[in-house]
């Protein structure tokens, strides 16, 4: 499998005929997907979902994941992420994926089908690691409502629920890499910056440009702030 590259060469657009049991929005949605040069390169790359390129271009940006690396992706399924960084890491390294839904093994991740905020998963998945890990890295995504304000809030508690956990499993100078959406949060964006030595957000190319998403990236581990209560957001997807 690549771990690298991207979209090839351009090619013609799709056009789908309007089929008769098909909503007008569902026959949008193909035309995106089968135009879409990422769909098509994850595809032909063997990664399950286009998600795989947004974490390639992002860790082009920064060294977050290298050789013997131990990392952890949380809300993993289907597993796009979780193989590009078993990919890298290599053998020395560890990657634990962990999601509520169950998925399909990936050779080079333990995988664990369990709630993060659950009792007793953060042992679990330190004994999974076999140490502290040097990168906590969560995709996920609240549902949308459409409503910016709300979307926003609902990304925002996903990102502290991934702080939460990612804080007592991060070894010092460690990093954690979450989804956000533009405009953020500035609360978070203190915390972070109070337990991390740097902290950025960037947009991958693979991130579409109607798309209000972007990711903080934090790195240089300081050490875990006050206990804080882990927030559950009400329900989440990949």
């Amino acid at each position: 499998m690549s771990t690298g590259g991207g979209p090839g060469k351009r090619r013609a657009p799709v056009r789908l005929k309007r089929a008769r049991r098909r909503k007008p929005s569902s026959t949008r949605w193909l035309e995106r997907q089968l135009n879409d040069p990422y769909v098509r390169a994850a595809r032909e790359a063997g990664y399950r979902s286009r998600a795989a390129y947004k974490l390639i271009g992002l860790a082009e940006t920064a060294d977050i994941l290298k050789p013997g690396h131990r990392v952890v992706d949380l809300g993993a399924a289907p597993g796009g992420w979780s193989q590009v960084a078993a990919a890298r890491v290599g053998r020395r390294g560890r990657v634990v994926a962990v999601d509520t839904s169950e998925m399909e093994p990936i050779e080079g991740v333990v995988v664990l089908t369990v709630d993060a905020c659950s009792t007793g998963a953060l042992d679990e998945i330190r004994a999974a690691l076999g140490g502290a890990a040097d990168l906590v890295m969560s995709d996920m995504a609240a549902p949308t409502t459409g409503h910016a304000p709300t979307d926003r809030l609902r990304v925002s508690a996903l990102c502290e629920t991934a702080l939460d956990l990612a804080e007592p499993l991060l070894a010092p100078g460690g990093c954690f890499l979450a989804k956000l959406r533009q405009g953020g949060d500035s609360d978070l964006q203190v915390r972070l910056r109070q337990a991390f030595a740097r902290v950025r957000n960037a947009k991958p190319p693979a991130s579409r440009s109607d798309s209000a998403e972007t990711y903080v990236l934090a790195t240089g581990y300081r050490g875990r702030p006050p206990a804080q209560p882990a927030r559950v957001p009400a329900g989440y997807s990949r």
